[in-house]
């Protein structure tokens, strides 16, 4: 698997969201590899969805608060990562 990485709907954005999308997923792909990183180098053999879970708490807590409570990913998405982490797919 290629580093993840966070791409945003425009269909769901609001003008001032729009305006600036491309640094909001530059931010918002900087925390998840962050967080990927973080959590596959403890993997301790945990579940898929404690790793889904912990990835998204530790993807939001690499934000800002405003963004990390606006932030509600694709968690079919965030557990396809948690998959790869625990298949030991991404380095």
């Amino acid at each position: 698997m290629s580093e993840p990485h966070v791409t945003l709907d425009p269909s769901g954005l609001d003008p001032v969201q729009q305006k600036l999308r491309g640094p909001l997923e530059d931010q918002l792909t900087s925390a998840l590899q962050a967080a990927t990183d973080r959590v596959r180098a403890s993997y301790a053999g945990e579940p898929v969805e404690a790793v889904c879970r912990r990835l998204l708490d530790e993807t939001r807590s690499g934000l800002h608060p405003d963004i990390a409570a606006g932030f509600q990913p694709d968690m079919d998405e965030f557990c396809r990562v948690a998959v790869a982490i625990v298949r030991g797919e991404i380095n």
